[in-house]
């Protein structure tokens, strides 16, 4: 069920970015009295799931869900109509428009996108405010993961700055170091501040391996018990905390898990606390590593959260600073991909963005997420690449500086190793979600 809640959700996230993409391309052309054949949510090769037409335009839903269009005619677009353009060209169609009119309908898509990202992210900050967990708030510090061991940062570490700078949140801890290619952690231990160094390897094996170097480190406490099951079996009740797992103290909910998965299959004793009082019992752990129990992973049970809120007036603004964050932080990971052993493997395809959505339907997290996608589609479609906007763009500001239009043969092919290029990055993308899967 998570698996098609956060398929459904990807899929709407897609629908409003596309269509509205395309309207920043419709407007201006419709504006400017350029004919638009085609308006499509998604790619209709052969057939279309439906279709209608209004006036000179077909307005659609393809089967291909990967991407839309708006076919504005008299342009050499992924169409390739090249009968078309044998022919002098018409006042309605594009290439008759003056280039700065071409300019301002290219443009469109990616104005739009950037519009709503900004939107989006300013209704969500005015509606739900923004919580995080300071890093000074971490009162039992972190639980490392085991490649921060190996760096040298030990369990109850508490985290400082990154490079002697701030660092907000303890779930930004990851991001930070990852992005900003940070080559120093500052921690607390024991009251000493000890500088931890980050090499390259490091980073390489944080994002081969998917580790998150820290974690809030927090009590094990039971939330409910699953009927029929060891804990059940055992005595454990929904309140219990766990104190220890055959004599090894567990304070931390990470600590315990640990246990659990040293003694598959093994039966240990357990130490609760209840209320005031200290229950022991024996619970048999089964091959996963598990003993049928649910706990608390609420942070705000055990800490002091910080919780951002914006009137609407002031949510504009955040929602800009945050879309500016996120194309700062966007264009960073493209440095990081190109500069770090190992991370090109882990750009991901439609399988990778649908699972970053909530498993739960979450508006909050649905429509920060879109905000996210929003900005991104702005950043990929602006790129010079012939096939997106950023390839018409860049023919066109050929055009304005030497005042003479590209040749006609020249961006044909342009587009066509365009497309080549786009469906080569396509079937990377997926091809290592495939891989993802059958490796698991």
């Amino acid at each position: 069920m998570g698996a098609l809640t956060q398929a459904l959700q990807f899929i709407l996230s897609l629908s409003i970015l596309i269509v509205l993409h395309e309207l920043g391309h419709f407007i201006p052309a419709k504006l400017f009295k350029t004919r638009i054949e085609k308006f499509y949510l998604f790619f209709d090769p052969w057939f279309s799931l439906f279709k209608y037409k209004k006036g000179e335009t077909e307005y659609g839903i393809g089967w291909l869900p990967l991407g839309g269009y708006v076919k504005i005619s008299g342009m050499i677009d992924e169409s390739m109509d090249k009968e078309q353009m044998k022919l002098p060209p018409q006042e309605w169609e594009f290439r008759a428009k003056p280039a700065w009119q071409r300019l301002i309908i290219m443009c469109g898509g990616v104005a739009v996108n950037v519009v709503l990202g900004i939107l989006i992210y300013a209704m969500v900050l005015f509606t739900w405010g923004e919580k995080y967990l300071p890093v000074q708030n971490a009162t039992y510090g972190v639980t490392c993961d085991s490649l921060a061991l190996k760096m040298g940062m030990k369990d109850g570490d508490k985290i400082l700055t990154l490079d002697n700078k701030p660092v907000q949140s303890i779930d930004r801890v990851f991001g930070d170091v990852i992005i900003n290619k940070a080559k120093t952690i500052q921690v607390e231990r024991d009251g000493q501040k000890i500088d931890i160094p980050v090499t390259d390897d490091n980073l390489s094996e944080m994002i081969t391996n998917k580790l998150h170097l820290v974690e809030a480190r927090y009590p094990m406490d039971v939330v409910s018990v699953a009927k029929g099951k060891a804990a059940e079996e055992a005595g454990v009740k929904a309140g219990d905390r766990v104190l220890a797992v055959n004599d090894v103290k567990t304070l931390f909910r990470v600590e315990a898990t640990n246990q659990f998965q040293k003694n598959k299959s093994k039966k240990v004793s357990l130490v609760l606390l209840r209320g005031t009082d200290t229950v022991k019992t024996q619970v048999q752990i089964s091959e996963a590593g598990t003993i049928g129990i649910s706990v608390n992973l609420d942070e705000s049970k055990y800490f002091t959260m910080q919780t951002l809120q914006y009137s609407f007036l002031e949510a504009f603004p955040a929602g800009i600073h945050k879309a500016h964050k996120t194309y700062e932080d966007y264009l960073k990971q493209f440095k990081v991909i190109f500069t770090v052993k190992g991370a090109a493997n882990e750009i991901g395809g439609f399988v990778a963005i649908g699972k970053a959505y909530s498993p739960v339907w979450d508006w909050q997290s649905f429509w920060s997420f879109t905000a996210f996608l929003s900005i991104v589609l702005a950043i990929m479609n602006i790129l010079p690449i012939p096939a997106l906007d950023g390839g018409h763009v860049m023919f066109l500001l050929y055009e304005v500086i030497t005042r003479r239009k590209p040749n006609e043969k020249v961006m044909e092919y342009a587009q066509y190793a365009g497309m080549i290029l786009l469906l080569a990055l396509l079937l990377f993308a997926n091809g290592n979600d495939v891989v993802r899967l059958f490796s698991k």
